[in-house]
């Protein structure tokens, strides 16, 4: 018999009762989710305007000169100098070298689990990866503490002094940043339909031809994606950067095993000396815009990227 049938009428009449009717269910619907959207658009919004209004400050109240700002080779705020370029040097400096370093291990890893053994990988490699997401920023800035800097000062000598500097800082974060990488870029090469890989299979390719050919270049646009979300982790990140990386944000670093600072690690360190309300206060402020502009600059590239993808596969 019909569905209807396998209920009393009574019992339907019940039930009707205490479900509500449609027309007001759609409106507590809608009014629920649209207070959610409104409470998250004030929220950004406050946030960009508070930020931005400390960070102008240092420019349309206290005088200071934007372009000796972001050009000035000198952060010493007791001496009155405001120079950010070291730490934009050290803060890009540090992002790209663990991005190099991370992106070929990242890769590798998704192309076993994913091309290769894709039941292991997905049952113990997968997991074990995530694993480093749960770690704290603290407990990677205590091994690198105590190993990486040790390692530097084994293998380079007196040139690295104690240890501290950009190439430790890089190594810290390119094991943060892995777990990112590694899984977003094998759900970008999972998502590549099994029918490019059986029609290159039937063209002959191998199956090494096929990832390289066929299955890296149609994941390409969720690879990038993946590379630039690790990239603005690792631009981001301050408390294990900052064990390691020596905290000198005086002037510009000579080279790779150079103590420095990171625009972060300058901001954390320098506010909690500030007076509020003092020009170093607000440049600060202006470090930690320039830190938000960059990520709003990583946001609308990824944006870019997943636009251009989803034309390219149609």
């Amino acid at each position: 018999m019909g569905g209807a049938s396998q209920f009393p009428f009574s019992e339907r009449s019940h039930m009707s009762k205490r479900m509500l009717p449609k027309r007001r269910l759609e409106n507590v619907g809608l009014t629920l989710t649209g207070a959610c959207v409104a409470l998250v658009a004030l929220i950004v919004v406050t946030l960009i305007v508070m930020v931005a209004q400390q960070g102008l400050s240092a420019f349309l109240v206290d005088g200071l000169d934007f372009g000796q700002f972001v050009t000035g080779t000198s952060w010493v705020p007791s001496d009155g100098k405001f120079g950010a370029l070291p730490l934009i040097v050290t803060s890009f400096g540090v992002m790209l070298l663990s991005t190099l370093l991370t992106l070929p291990i990242a890769l590798g890893s998704a192309i076993f689990v994913v091309e290769v053994r894709p039941g292991f990988g997905r049952k113990v490699f997968q997991p074990l990866v995530e694993l480093l997401v749960g770690i704290p920023s603290v407990v990677y800035g205590l091994i690198g503490l105590t190993v990486v800097n040790a390692a530097m000062r084994q293998i380079f000598g007196e040139a690295a002094g104690t240890g501290a500097g950009i190439l430790s800082g890089a190594i810290v974060l390119a094991v943060m940043i892995l777990p990112t990488v590694t899984t977003l870029s094998i759900d970008a090469l999972a998502a590549v339909p099994n029918q490019y890989r059986e029609g290159s299979y039937a063209l002959g390719c191998t199956r090494w031809q096929t990832v390289w050919h066929v299955v890296l270049k149609s994941a390409l646009p969720s690879l990038m994606t993946a590379v630039i979300l690790g990239m603005t982790r690792a631009f981001g990140e301050t408390l294990a950067v900052q064990m390691v990386i020596g905290g000198v944000e005086k002037a510009m670093p000579g080279g790779l095993l150079d103590p420095a600072a990171t625009l972060t690690t300058a901001l954390t360190s320098g506010l909690a000396n500030a007076t509020t309300g003092s020009v170093e206060y607000h440049a600060l402020w202006s470090l930690g815009l320039l830190l938000m502009g960059m990520s709003l600059l990583f946001i609308v590239i990824i944006h870019v990227i997943g636009k251009k993808g989803a034309k390219r596969n149609g």
